[in-house]
């Protein structure tokens, strides 16, 4: 069935647009890799026939966009890709959206920044939406070898030159410095309203019908794993996490995501396995359903 077949009704629901970008220190992934995104490409489209899915691509080459996923402002790349979903004539009656990894946190900003076309729902497939603090596959938090990597990296995360150039510090979440976080995180901090209230991102992000956050519950890359269901770790230390009903975000409010977890418009799933690590039988029947 060819998508202008499909009925006017059933065509919000029979798009979707997808990012993936990889967490740090990952090699970088792309779009269109056939053995990852090109396959789970293909995938959709074979078990949901009449589907239109874009893979949001970042550069004019593969190449360029596994490149981008490490060193292009993560706010540039998400204003090209705002103007990639307005531009596709596919998708202005709406779409769904599926992030894997740090492609999680990017098109929840799209979806607070851009809501034309609207995003129907969100499927967030090991984003960190509360940031990292740790490094990948550390060997336990009481290993002085993580403390001594943590505080290397945290040295220049917030300067001007890196939080510019390399994305990954970008969603770098020092809770040992808050103030320092709030004040020079040029991402993750404004989309998590961590410097005042923007009303508009909440308006659109609540506008959201669901907002599907999946964590991998042996995850060794991201620190910590909570982040994928919007917790992280408790201020001023390293080691109590908590989840994202105990956060300031949520008791104030500050996104709207208490009103939509009251509302049920949010959805915790956890899948056993090590970072994006799962079956296509677990694909099929836990994450397909949100896209039909």
């Amino acid at each position: 069935m060819a998508v202008a077949e499909i009925k006017e009704a059933e065509c919000e629901a029979r798009a979707v647009a997808w990012w993936r970008i990889p967490v740090f220190p990952l090699a970088g992934d792309s779009c269109c890799n056939p053995v990852s995104m090109g396959y789970i490409k293909k995938l959709v489209e074979k078990k949901i026939p009449g589907i239109y899915v874009l893979s949001l691509k970042i550069g004019s080459s593969l190449i360029q966009d596994m490149e981008n996923s490490f060193f292009m402002n993560v706010n540039e790349q998400v204003r090209e890709v705002c103007r990639q979903l307005a531009q596709d004539p596919q998708l202005q009656r709406g779409y769904n959206a599926m992030g894997f990894s740090q492609g999680g946190q990017f098109l929840r900003a799209v979806a607070q920044r851009c809501p034309a076309p609207p995003m129907l729902s969100l499927i967030s497939v090991g984003g960190q939406h509360q940031g990292v603090y740790g490094f990948p596959r550390c060997p336990g938090e009481s290993s002085h070898l993580c403390d001594w990597i943590r505080k290397t990296l945290d040295l220049g995360a917030y300067s001007k030159a890196v939080q510019e150039h390399l994305v990954q510090a970008e969603y770098w979440h020092d809770p040992l410095k808050e103030e320092e976080y709030r004040k020079n995180s040029i991402f993750l901090a404004d989309i998590n309203q961590e410097r005042g209230i923007n009303e508009t991102y909440k308006k659109n992000l609540m506008a959201l019908k669901k907002f599907v956050m999946v964590k991998f519950l042996n995850d060794t890359m991201v620190d910590p794993p909570i982040s994928e269901w919007f917790g992280f770790y408790k201020s001023g230390q390293a080691k109590e996490t908590i989840p994202l009903q105990e956060t300031s975000l949520y008791k104030e409010d500050r996104l709207g995501l208490q009103e939509m977890d009251k509302a049920g418009k949010l959805v915790f799933l956890g899948v056993q396995g090590d970072h994006l690590h799962f079956s296509e039988e677990w694909f099929d029947s836990t994450i397909l359903p949100f896209l039909q």
